[in-house]
């Protein structure tokens, strides 16, 4: 009998809504080698239409599918979203080194869809087992199909074709819990500001600022007052006028959400840093960039703030404490703060 070639087969994926291209990409990377890790994705996000399950959830959806022996066979490791290619490899091969050992011989299994594949060819020492379309199934299009459904019945209806009958159940039950229906309507918000767009002749690109705060221990945040992201966390900020700057946008953003206002020349004293993040997956609006500006105001008594416009809450974050609320952050605001403040470790 012919030893198998790999000690390890990879699968990397976000699975929000685990479905049968999924399931098969499971199957080939366990007809492989002997042992799969299954490396998720967005492990940390907060709930929104774009990541509506938990880690914990997602691992569960995949398991009903795996028979009792394939279970046996599968680990599951949680990945961070960084949006920072060159990071999150190395942090994606350091977690399968600590699991499989750092000379396993590990197959990646996927399969090369559209540029949002490339990442596939970006880990060295890894042989790419290309599997090749398992037909038409997008997880966007089916988690739209359970947001826009008459009910929760005929939306399972419409799912059944294209996902194993345990995530038809795992459905079933999951939508009686206090998710479905907050999802369902910022889903229905996001896709009017969407159809807003649809005429136009090429795809919008939105700009927007971010302030990021820092005095003393501390780190000045709001809670959203409006979808989408209602209630997440998130630094002040939003979108530039037509006759602003970028660094005049967002001292406009940061006093009308917190009233948080020094003049002008303070602010660019305590100016340490600006960064552009563009990955063309950080917000579920649609291409949006933004200009993140880094103010470090030492050590001096902090001032008093109050949600307002667009922010429901205003707070004084102690730093030390934003790891613990990661899965409470909008879009990819934890992993601004992160760049800034560097309050992981790989």
């Amino acid at each position: 009998m012919t030893q198998p070639t790999f000690e390890w087969a990879a699968c990397i994926g976000r699975f929000q809504l685990f479905h049968n291209a999924q399931l098969a990409l499971l199957r080939e990377a366990l007809r492989l080698a002997p042992r799969c890790a299954v490396l998720v994705g967005s492990a940390w996000q907060a709930r929104s239409p774009r990541n509506p399950f938990t880690f914990a959830e997602r691992v569960e959806q995949i398991r009903l599918a795996l028979s009792e022996e394939e279970r046996g066979r599968v680990d599951f490791l949680p990945v961070r979203d960084v949006y920072d290619e060159q990071r999150w490899v190395a942090a994606v091969q350091a977690a399968m080194a600590r699991l499989a050992g750092p000379r396993a011989r590990v197959v990646l299994v996927g399969h090369h869809k559209d540029p949002t594949s490339d990442y596939l060819d970006a880990f060295p020492g890894w042989t790419m087992h290309d599997l090749g379309r398992q037909g038409e199934v997008h997880g966007k299009a089916l988690r739209a199909v359970l947001y826009s459904g008459e009910s929760v019945e005929s939306a399972l209806a419409a799912l059944a074709s294209q996902v194993p009958p345990s995530t038809v159940d795992f459905l079933r039950a999951w939508a009686q819990l206090p998710f479905l229906q907050r999802l369902r309507s910022e889903w229905a918000e996001l896709a009017l500001e969407h159809d807003k767009w649809a005429g136009s002749p090429y795809p919008p690109v939105f700009v927007t600022v971010d302030a990021v705060v820092k005095i003393g221990d501390r780190v000045l945040l709001i809670r959203r007052g409006r979808a989408p992201g209602k209630g997440l966390l998130a630094m002040p900020g939003g979108f530039i006028e037509q006759r602003e700057t970028a660094w005049q946008s967002a001292l406009r953003e940061l006093e009308e959400e917190t009233g948080f206002a020094l003049l002008p020349q303070e602010m660019e004293h305590a100016l340490q840093a600006t960064r552009v993040f563009d990955h063309p997956d950080r917000s579920q609006r649609g291409r949006v960039i933004t200009h993140a500006f880094f103010f470090d105001l030492g050590d001096r008594l902090r001032p008093e703030i109050a949600g307002s416009d667009d922010a429901a809450q205003a707070l004084w974050a102690p730093i030390v404490d934003l790891p613990s609320l990661e899965q409470e952050f909008h879009d990819d605001h934890f992993h601004i703060l992160d760049s800034f403040l560097r309050v992981t470790k790989e």
